[in-house]
């Protein structure tokens, strides 16, 4: 297939580039920098420079290719709601564009959400690929509707295409390449601020999956999902919170320590309310639709990896 990958320089789409690469696939890459045309050229990947916020070339771009996998999107949680209406804007251009290249069933489109979606914040309860999005959550609630966006071009009357959605994990882990979601950034939290914390008794878990991983689901979802598909991107169903501040802070020789909510509030801001959730989901019935088995290593045993990257990523920082 020829497969239009947005966000391709990024933590997970460099992944997926690589995936459908080695398995056939040829790839048409969307970036927004110079940096990011000359990564993707030494791929051979076909260069489209430009942002998501371009609709008209999203457009044009999804026209000549037969599936799309869309990963960017605006990681700027100070307009996190207008982020959220470009990233609908975009998903609608991107369908739009496979319709006019014929729409049926010989297109895929794959759009990206998260898990995060659907947390209720009950200790304990396993969410699934059925779950409704939460809309007590004004995260969820901002972000939700755009795997409805993407949903409706399965239709019939829309496009009939092969719609689905991927939700990343939170905790979405590699060795190298990137902070790793919510775990990189409770590193960088321990690192600016001399401890490493976690709210109350910490017993509250995340759900993680490794990015490889991720990538080969995506790149299955593109090849054979059926429409409206809804997938989990974790291989963990959750990983306590607790631990992971534990481990950050072996790795940094800094005091652990728990939180009271108001302590807390000084001490994550905004990040406060993810670092209190639980959101503990299962993958089973995406492993079993797409017959996808994640095999690469487990949060944990990457914890000294992504410790070591987020000290790296603030030393370049303060410089």
């Amino acid at each position: 297939m020829r497969v239009f990958v947005t966000g391709s320089t990024g933590f997970v789409g460099s992944a997926v580039v690589k995936e459908l690469l080695a398995n056939g696939h040829s790839v048409v890459g969307l970036t927004r920098s110079e940096k990011g045309v000359a990564q993707l050229k030494t791929q051979d990947v076909e260069v489209v420079n430009g942002t998501i916020e371009d609709v008209a070339l999203l457009e044009s771009t999804a026209a000549t290719v037969d599936a799309v996998i869309h990963l960017a999107f605006v990681h700027d949680f100070s307009r996190f709601v207008e982020a959220c209406e470009i990233d609908r804007a975009a998903i609608t251009a991107l369908g739009k564009g496979l319709v006019k290249a014929g729409g049926g069933l010989s297109k895929s489109l794959v759009v990206t959400s998260g898990c995060m979606m659907v947390s209720q914040g009950d200790r304990g309860t396993v969410y699934d690929e059925t779950s409704p999005i939460n809309t007590h959550s004004p995260l969820a609630k901002a972000r939700g509707p755009s795997e409805q966006v993407a949903l409706d071009f399965a239709k019939p009357e829309n496009g009939g295409l092969r719609a689905s959605v991927v939700r990343l994990a939170p905790v979405t882990h590699d060795v190298d390449g990137g902070l790793s979601g919510f775990a990189g950034h409770l590193a960088g939290i321990a690192i600016q601020t001399g401890k490493s914390a976690y709210v109350g008794d910490g017993l509250n878990q995340w759900s993680a999956g490794h990015r490889a991983d991720a990538a080969a689901l995506y790149r299955l979802a593109a090849e054979k999902a059926t429409p409206s598909s809804i997938f989990h991107a974790n291989d963990e169903q959750g990983v306590e919170v607790k631990a992971l501040a534990e481990a950050i802070g072996k790795e940094l020789n800094v005091p652990i320590v728990s939180l009271d909510h108001a302590a807390a509030a000084d001490h994550f801001s905004w990040f406060l309310h993810p670092c209190a959730t639980d959101n503990i989901v299962s993958s089973e019935a995406t492993q079993k639709a797409l017959g996808w088995t994640p095999t690469h290593p487990k949060l944990l045993a990457n914890m000294p990896a992504i410790v070591a990257y987020a000290k790296k990523a603030a030393a370049a920082g303060s410089h």
